[in-house]
């Protein structure tokens, strides 16, 4: 049996890939998407994992996706795990091809007659420099329809991209022109960072609350959670959690209330048709 050797640096780690060869993912084609109606607060949790990347999640209307990204080899693969980088789908072929068939011809529409932008959550997993180094040449061949920040000013376009995990702080703050943007975190709520250079700001929803939808929510932690979201959108960020409950019932629909009377801006999940059919009540 063949065996294929590849290798990624993840910080300081060096992991070494072993499989056997198998055939390449077959990449998603806009032919047959039909799309739904945009729903703001929607966003697709490792979107990659559904049947059909980005597609599945553009037919239940959902306005924000995230991709998980390792720089192997020069390429930007797709995927949650190292082991599954073997046969795992580029994030050109998974996310940048089909959005490019998608658009309007304009770059600035992805839903018909829809103006908010799309976002493209990408969570880098391997080495943050030189992964969104690649993650920006990339972009930039797909500028037509990415958002881009330029010398002060911004270029909107239909789809944002947005740049999460192993974020290179230092390298994105002197970028003069770039393609993404920064996700924050709680910790830089008060940081004073432009919503240009951070337009997002993500956690972990239990580090700042112990509540999953059991019952009623402490009136403490509704109290921190709407001043929370207050302080992010006077300061002009967009607001995510993740790690919320997303077991299909009661408690999850109480969770999914909180956050959307609470004005959270994106919500989190895996069940696409769950959470459209909770959106469009």
């Amino acid at each position: 049996m063949t065996t294929i050797s590849r290798t990624l640096a993840t910080g300081t780690t060096i992991i070494a890939l072993l499989a056997a060869p198998q055939a390449a993912t077959a990449a998603p084609t806009a032919e047959s998407v039909e799309l739904g109606s945009p729903l703001a607060q929607a966003h697709a949790h490792n979107d990659y994992e559904h049947d059909r990347p980005l597609l599945d999640a553009l037919e239940h209307g959902f306005t924000s996706v995230e991709a998980d990204v390792w720089l192997v080899e020069g390429e930007l693969r797709v995927a949650h795990d190292a082991w599954e980088l073997a046969d795992a789908p580029t994030l050109e072929e998974a996310y940048l091809d089909p959005l490019a068939e998608l658009v309007s011809p304009n770059g600035k529409q992805l839903y018909p007659g829809h103006d908010g932008d799309f976002q493209l959550l990408i969570d880098i997993k391997s080495e943050g420099p030189a992964t969104w180094a690649a993650i920006e040449e990339e972009l930039a061949e797909h500028k037509k329809f990415i958002t881009g920040y330029h010398h002060g000013q911004i270029k909107d376009r239909a789809v944002e991209a947005v740049i999460s995990g192993n974020r290179p702080l230092a390298d994105m703050q002197a970028a003069k022109s770039r393609y993404s943007f920064y996700d924050g975190r709680s910790t830089d709520l008060s940081s004073g960072l432009s919503p240009e250079f951070m337009p997002l700001i993500s956690e972990n929803w239990t580090k700042l609350f112990t509540w999953q939808g059991v019952g009623e929510m402490p009136a403490a932690e509704r109290e921190a959670l709407h001043d929370y979201v207050e302080t992010a959108h006077a300061a002009g960020y967009r607001v995510r959690f993740w790690a919320t409950n997303d077991i299909a019932g009661q408690a999850r629909e109480n969770l999914w209330t909180e956050l959307q009377r609470a004005g959270v801006d994106h919500i989190n999940t895996d069940d696409l048709p769950g959470l459209q059919e909770f959106l469009t009540r």
